[in-house]
């Protein structure tokens, strides 16, 4: 059976009751594994946005059962109490904006998280420095946000997203804004990263330009996924 970084089994979500309830989700069934970057695409009001907000818990599951990291989250209630210290720790995540903070340089944007989860202040630092030269804007380190081109600013929000070495990337539409070179850089070094760092990423999208990047695809559907094989272009 393979490792799962992120296990989904049967999980479901309905919002209302009675006859104005809405099923969002159907018995949704998923397996990422450490080091792998799938792609989820579908629709509009498909259930991509209410599969991501379950497995980033920020919205509870109906039913069904969720493993992030080989700890289960979730199993037909949260079996985590701290869900705050869950999103902190051991998920990371990357939007479409970068939404990084305007009056923080770049390496404590990207050392904030590590501080908040109570490491030194100078380790969280070496740990920012260190995923910034991996990515290569450790030139930047010092600079401000607005100071940054679109393409770095996205390279800091994924060193933040790896910050706490969360065992789970959420990365959502990560290269709409991008034009097609930056939008495969950026498909490069998720899968760079999620390889190094022994992480499962899952990258909502409907950037048709990085769609042939993804080795597996799992499409939803009013709120089913069904999983195919990708092309998995060369990143190299």
């Amino acid at each position: 059976m393979m490792e799962a970084g992120i296990r989904i089994e049967g999980l479901s979500k309905r919002y209302g009751s009675g006859d104005t309830a809405v099923d969002a989700l159907k018995d949704v069934n998923m397996l990422v594994a450490p080091g792998e970057v799938v792609g989820l695409i579908g629709p509009s009001g498909s259930g991509k946005s209410t599969l991501l907000k379950c497995l980033g818990a920020v919205i509870e599951p109906s039913a069904g059962r969720m493993i992030l990291g080989g700890k289960v989250i979730y199993d037909q209630a949260w079996k985590i109490t701290d869900l705050r210290a869950l999103r902190r720790d051991s998920i990371g995540f990357v939007f479409q904006a970068p939404y990084l903070i305007p009056f923080l340089d770049v390496t404590d944007n990207v050392a904030l998280l590590p501080m908040l989860a109570g490491r030194p202040n100078a380790q969280a630092r070496a740990r920012a420095l260190e995923l910034l030269n991996a990515l290569d804007v450790g030139h930047r380190a010092r600079a401000q946000p607005s100071e940054l081109s679109g393409g770095e600013q996205q390279r800091v929000s994924i060193a933040r997203a790896l910050a706490n070495q969360p065992p789970v990337i959420l990365a959502d539409e990560p290269t709409a804004p991008l034009d097609s070179e930056r939008a495969l850089s950026v498909m490069r070094i998720l899968n760079q990263m999620a390889v190094q760092q022994r992480t499962a990423i899952i990258v909502v999208t409907h950037d048709e330009k990085i769609i042939p990047t993804f080795k597996r695809i799992y499409h939803i559907r009013d709120g089913k996924t069904y999983e195919e094989s990708g092309q998995g272009l060369s990143l190299d």
